[in-house]
């Protein structure tokens, strides 16, 4: 997701989502994962996770639950084993019972086959539902403005 910030067609709403972490809206769970994959993205990219508030930002350890649920994922084979990383993200959230877990990979994590199979599995292994969403989908009400229905 923080790679959507310098593409064109994704960088309104992840420098929008980015902000909203920058001002403590937003706590980012970060797994070791996600670290090894942003100290091979561009220095630009590095940056901007970089720079974000240390209490904005939370480290997820990858324990043996995590990798146990990441295996149940690819024992459903819901991504193959080129995708173990993106299995590995889905995990991590469910694990550390994030809110959501929010992506720009339509191809192993945004998808509703997708989205419905990672949640079998979760709810068959005790956890409960995760939800996925883009970054485009991550708004909060503004103070002073009444919530709609």
């Amino acid at each position: 997701m923080i790679g959507g910030c310098l593409d064109t067609e994704f960088a309104k709403d992840s420098l929008r989502f980015m902000e909203s972490v920058r001002q403590g809206q937003i706590i980012i769970l970060v797994s070791e994962v996600v670290v090894r994959e942003i100290l091979q993205a561009p220095p630009r990219v590095q940056d901007i996770l970089f720079s974000m508030p240390a209490q904005c930002v939370e480290r997820v350890t990858l324990t043996t639950e995590i990798l146990a649920l990441r295996n149940e994922y690819m024992a459903a084979r819901i991504v193959g084993t080129q995708s173990t990383d993106d299995a590995t993200h889905v995990a991590a959230a469910t694990v550390a019972r994030a809110d959501a877990i929010v992506s720009w990979n339509f191809a192993h994590i945004v998808r509703l086959d997708k989205m419905k199979a990672y949640n079998r599995v979760n709810l068959l292994n005790g956890y409960g539902i995760l939800t996925i969403i883009t970054p485009k989908e991550v708004h909060f009400d503004e103070p002073g403005k009444e919530k709609g229905f």
